[in-house]
Formats: C-alpha cells, structure tokens, sequence
C-alpha cells in the first residue's frame, strides 16, 4: 500500500505561487511514473502534471504549460510541484499520484494502475 503525505496547499491570490510537496513510502524510484492531479468541483478529476522515473520525462496538461514545474528529491522520497502564476481557474483538491506498473502518458495521466494521496485544497482568490 502507498502511503502520501501531501503539503503546501492553501489560499493564495491570482498571479502568486504556491509549492505542493508529497513524501511516499519507499523510494520515487520505485514507481514508474508520479505525479499530480487536481479535481475541482462538479469537475473530474484530471492529469496535472507527471514523472516518467525511468527516463526522467516530464508532461504537463496544455492549461499549466510554462507555469506549473515538477521535480523530484530521490533522497527525500518527495515529489514537488511548483505552481506559479496562479489562476482562479487552478482551484481545486490537488492529489499526489504513483504508478506501479506504467510511466506517464503524454497528457499528464496514469493508466497502469494509479493510487492517489487524501488530496491537498490550492484556492486561488483575491
């Protein structure tokens, strides 16, 4: 079972920032692909951004493109996702994501077999 420990949620203003940071048991390593995902209300929830471990690439949703930027700390066992320029458009629950079985799609998801966190609140609001 994977466990997540999300963090760096909060209420921020439009154009601000904000750095979401995830802890997983074991190591990023030992998945094939994380990442993030969001859903906001009345919405499904959708592929934000994602790591393919292997290779180390990185994909994005067209919305966050040149604003949103994942990274990884293999010591820490953390995956980070800098969110800058914010949008009141980007509120919504933001999880943490493994797979296990498959890297990253080139639309940001995971369809292997994905396991998300408890999920983290990002308002964005004057």
């Amino acid at each position: 079972q994977v466990r997540f420990v999300e963090s760096g949620g909060g209420l921020v203003q439009p154009g601000g920032s904000l750095r979401l940071s995830c802890v997983v048991s074991g190591s990023t390593s030992d998945y094939y692909a994380i990442g993030w995902f969001r859903q906001a209300p009345g919405k499904e929830r959708e592929g934000v951004s994602c790591l393919s471990t292997s290779a180390g690439d990185t994909y994005y949703a067209d919305s966050v493109k040149g604003r949103f930027t994942i990274s990884r700390d293999n010591a820490e066992n953390t995956v980070y996702l800098q969110m800058n320029s914010l949008k009141p458009e980007d509120t919504a629950i933001y999880y943490c994501a493994t797979d296990s079985i498959m890297p990253c799609t080139r639309i940001a998801t995971m369809i292997g077999d994905p396991r998300w966190g408890q999920g983290i609140q990002v308002t964005v609001s004057s």
